[in-house]
Parts: structure tokens; C-alpha cells; sequence
């Protein structure tokens, strides 16, 4: 087998999804291993790839581990195979526990995001020497490059990658509940405004994207003495810009906490 998915959450369908429709791996060469037994069977059954026990680890050429980070210690002991790459997706787990819990090098940590599922994520990825030599490396930037965009970053900047990154879907989910809860305020139909605010994330995420910087956008929309640096003077008083920030600061720091959990 070419890989072994196990954790076959949202993530690890994403994937499976991903690289099927891409052609990069055929489904037969994919095994697929779950605590849900059988999910992973129907998920098999439905994409051609194959449900696959513990003791079938060891014939796949890599294992992607997308587990919570909490269950890892204890399931490390039958992750271990000999001349196997492995990939993790587990939060605030370093490279360096990774080579210890599985007893090899040839390990690559990659934080992805939930956009993976429609297939725009953005994932970090880095892993040592020995992972670059056995192209494990080059076989995680194919594999994610299946579901959105790459970029690969030193280990230090990885907890702050996931507390920006890979948690700011939920931070984005609460502007526009917000901004639709404010249109209901004012007299909006719900499922009006719920769909107005979901729109206007998308069309301003592409705006931003055209632009330098977000600065430029901001002051793009706001009129001398207009509707926008109204609102902005409120969310200024309201604390939002700093809110954000202690957001991705306070993920940060669990992502470094659950780091320590594995040590």
C-alpha cells in the first residue's frame, strides 16, 4: 500500500477524496484504519480504498496520522513499523516526540485547516533530513497540495501557524454569526443575513487577496465621514482588532501546552 490513512475523521476523507480525484494515489493502494470499524468499512466499500487492521500497518510505504493529539501516547506503541514514513496532523505534537514515540526520523508534522474538506486548505509543513532524503517530505507537499495550498515552515513557527491558520475558521465563523446577528438587529430576515455574511467573507477574502495589504481594502470602503468608519469607530470601541489577536495568541499557546502533554 502506498499510504495508510489512519483517523478517517473529516480530514482523512478529505484526503482520501483529494488524492483519489487528483490521481496521485489509485484508491486500492490507499488502507484506511478507524477506532469506528465500521465507518472506515463503508468508506472503503464506497471509494475503492481498503479498510485495513493494526497488523496490516507495516506493509504500507507511509502512515498519515490524523488522531487527537490526547490518544497518541497510547497508541503509539502499535504505530511503530519498521521502514515507514509517517505524517502527522496532531496538534502541538513536534517532530522531535514524533521520532521518539515512533522510533524513526522519517517523520513530517503538517497542520492543516478544516478548508481541506472543499479542498482550499492551507497547511504547514516541516520534518528533518532524514524525512527529506526518503521523500517523505515531497510526498506530504503532493498530498496536501490535493486539497488546497502548502507552505513549508520552520517548527518554531508551527504552534503559531495552528493558532492562526488552522483555528481561524472558527474565529471567521463567529465575525459573520456576528455580522448576521447584527443584521437581524436591524431588521434582516435570518436566513437573509445568515447568507449575506457567509457571501461577503468569501467575495472579501477574494478582494483581499488582489491587495497588499488589508489596510488597503479597509480604506477603500471607508467614505469620509460614511456608514464604514462609523461602524469601524464601533468596533474599535468594542475591542474587536484586539480580541482577534488574543484569540490567535491564546491558541498559540495551547497548541505549545499540548506539545508539553506528549513529553
Amino acid at each position: 500500500m502506498k499510504l495508510v490513512i489512519v483517523g478517517v475523521g473529516k480530514l482523512g476523507l478529505a484526503l482520501l477524496e483529494g488524492v483519489t480525484t487528483r490521481g496521485m494515489i489509485p484508491a486500492a493502494q490507499i488502507g484506511l484504519l478507524d477506532a469506528n470499524v465500521a465507518r472506515a468499512e463503508d468508506i472503503a466499500a464506497r471509494t475503492g480504498a481498503r479498510a485495513v487492521t493494526r497488523t496490516q500497518l507495516g506493509e504500507a510505504e507511509r502512515i498519515l496520522v490524523a488522531l487527537q493529539p490526547r490518544v497518541f501516547p497510547e497508541v503509539s506503541e502499535w504505530l511503530a513499523c519498521e521502514n515507514v514514513g509517517y505524517i502527522s496532523t496532531m496538534a502541538g505534537v513536534s517532530v522531535g516526540t514524533l521520532v521518539r514515540r515512533l522510533g524513526t526520523q522519517r517523520v513530517v508534522r503538517v497542520m492543516p485547516n478544516l478548508a481541506a474538506t472543499i479542498g482550499r486548505s492551507q497547511t504547514a509543513i516541516t520534518g528533518p533530513r532524514e524525512a527529506q532524503d526518503a521523500g517523505d517530505l515531497a510526498f506530504a507537499r503532493d498530498l496536501f497540495g490535493s486539497v488546497g495550498d502548502t507552505y513549508e515552515l520552520p517548527e518554531h513557527l508551527f504552534n503559531a501557524f495552528t493558532g492562526m491558520s488552522a483555528s481561524g475558521p472558527a474565529y471567521v465563523a463567529v465575525v459573520a454569526e456576528s455580522l448576521a446577528d447584527g443584521g437581524v438587529r436591524m431588521g434582516l430576515p435570518r436566513p437573509l443575513a445568515n447568507e449575506l455574511a457567509a457571501k461577503l467573507l468569501v467575495s472579501t477574502g477574494e478582494l483581499l487577496q488582489r491587495r497588499a495589504h488589508p489596510g488597503l481594502l479597509k480604506d477603500e470602503v471607508s467614505s469620509p465621514g460614511g456608514t464604514t468608519i462609523a461602524g469601524l469607530e464601533a468596533l474599535e470601541a468594542a475591542g474587536v482588532r484586539g480580541g482577534l489577536m488574543k484569540a490567535v495568541i491564546a491558541a498559540t499557546r495551547r497548541g505549545t501546552e499540548l506539545g508539553h502533554d506528549q513529553e
